[in-house]
């Protein structure tokens, strides 16, 4: 399974999610992308997103002053 990266750290709300929303976009479904944020409102915000929008949280994990989220792209991605 892929991984992509993304930096959205320094990024305050909502360009975090933003930044994932236009990400997933050119993804492939069943890709990972692991998101690292420094705005703590994305362990709520890019889970919601998620649920709206067909995607998974697969893992949620605090580094330092990091906030890292991996999304497992859904199917309804590239729509």
């Amino acid at each position: 399974m892929k991984t992509v990266k993304l930096d959205a750290r320094n990024l305050l709300c909502p360009m975090p999610v933003i930044r994932v929303q236009n990400r997933v976009l050119e993804l492939d479904p069943g890709t990972l992308l692991e998101a690292t944020c420094t705005d703590p409102g994305v362990l709520n915000d890019i889970p919601a997103w998620c649920r709206i929008n067909g995607h998974r949280i697969v893992d949620t994990r605090v580094e330092g002053s990091d906030y890292i989220i991996t999304v497992k792209v859904g199917e309804c991605s590239n729509e």
